[in-house]
């Protein structure tokens, strides 16, 4: 008998004959990401992929911690495994796990059993199973037990495999796909709530997540800046590095504030954004970007604003958030701890120059036309931003 962690995902089992691939990716994440906690065995089983533990103590709540933040996963249960595929393991499996469970419990416990059996040539049928197993316990612990299938306390699990697995409760995993198995896209990240979240949601979806974030100094603080690189950061945490490209847009948001109209400053600057971000995703091979714009959120982010901005971009621009309200991403962003982070402070390139009336139904020829007062230096103010790019890996 040995502890096991077992490993369920959802989207992977409808991929067909492409499984393998999102699967094996899996299993490298899992492997990749458990080495900070241990020496872990990871395999893959019909539905599942197993980890067992190598060394003598694991600390199984940061194992759970880790791997309910891998995308790809929607649960992870903690339970024993007997190599033994009978009848009898089913039962010394399920003595064992109960046992503990009612010395913890304060009084009577109702349970249920739920069997699932991936090894058909098992003799008994999962119902069989679950009723036999029941019958057991309920005669080896008498009053302690009662049957309640209906709102049991405890759930008891059986999977039939090429072992036998037992346990009972499953912790809630991120969902997705495996980071990586679907691209590569680049993140516009600015200090606020928005932006880290719409990454976040991104990366779920398997893409690769890069970053870009528009530095100002003196009009934006190193506090900002290492702001961005803590929010990256918190994301990191799910998909386990990130690059962040620091651009200096001091110049260029001078220039726009000199030569161009002020109530379009904002949809002026956002399009040259997008044409730092659109040459920096050509050197990573990066297919997409990606923005944390809401619809009516602020002024620039009318649809007029949007399709001004979006005609600066060659790439297609991932908006994940823009049907959601404010509440809504704040709870995405405290669920995944970048909220305390993004409402620090410190304001970046985006909150700079802010005009007092911005334009928000911009026509996109009278933006072409103002923007081409820049022409005489945009050029060269945009490579020299490229040229000294920081690069910063989390």
């Amino acid at each position: 008998m040995k502890n096991v962690f077992l490993i369920k995902y959802g989207e992977l089992a409808i991929k067909g004959k492409n499984r393998p691939i999102f699967e094996n990716r899996l299993v490298k994440t899992v492997k990749k990401n458990l080495k900070v906690l241990g020496n872990f065995n990871v395999h893959k089983e019909q539905g599942r992929l197993i980890v067992e533990p190598n060394d003598e103590f694991v600390d199984k709540d940061a194992v759970i911690e880790m791997l309910t933040r891998i995308f790809g996963i929607i649960g992870v249960a903690y339970g024993t495994k007997e190599e033994e595929v009978t009848l009898e393991a089913v039962e010394r499996l399920a003595y064992s796990h109960m046992k503990n469970l009612c010395e913890d419990a304060n009084g009577q416990l109702t349970f249920k059993i739920e069997t699932k059996r991936a090894d058909k040539r098992f003799p008994l049928k999962s119902m069989e199973v679950s009723s036999t197993i029941g019958g057991y316990l309920l005669d080896e612990f008498g009053d302690k037990l009662k049957v309640d299938v209906h709102n049991p306390d405890v759930t008891l699990m059986v999977e039939i495999r090429n072992g036998t697995y037992v346990y009972s409760k499953t912790y809630k995993g991120s969902g997705g796909m495996p980071y990586g198995t679907n691209g590569k896209a680049t993140l516009l990240l600015s200090g606020g709530i928005d932006s880290p979240v719409a990454g976040w949601l991104i990366a779920k979806r398997g893409v690769e997540v890069d970053a870009v974030y528009f530095h100002s100094p003196p009009y934006t603080s190193e506090r900002a800046k290492d702001k961005v690189i803590e929010l990256a950061k918190k994301v990191a945490v799910y998909t386990g590095s990130m690059r962040v490209h620091i651009v200096p847009f001091t110049d260029i948001q001078m220039a726009i504030h000199e030569k161009c109209p002020h109530q379009q400053l904002t949809i002026i600057m956002r399009r040259l954004m997008m044409d730092v971000t659109e040459a920096i995703a050509d050197k990573n091979n990066s297919m997409a970007l990606i923005t944390g714009e809401s619809i009516g959120q602020v002024a620039s982010q009318t649809i007029h604003g949007l399709v001004a901005t979006d005609d600066a971009a060659k790439r297609p621009v991932f908006r994940p958030l823009i049907g959601m309200d404010k509440e809504e991403i704040i709870q995405i962003a405290k669920k995944i701890d970048t909220f305390e982070t993004s409402i620090l402070p410190y304001e970046d390139c985006c909150t700079i120059f802010v005009p007092k009336h911005p334009e928000t139904k911009p026509k996109l020829d009278r933006i072409i036309e103002s923007q081409s007062k820049l022409d005489d230096v945009i050029e060269q103010l945009l490579q020299e931003a490229i040229d000294n790019t920081e690069v910063v890996e989390v």
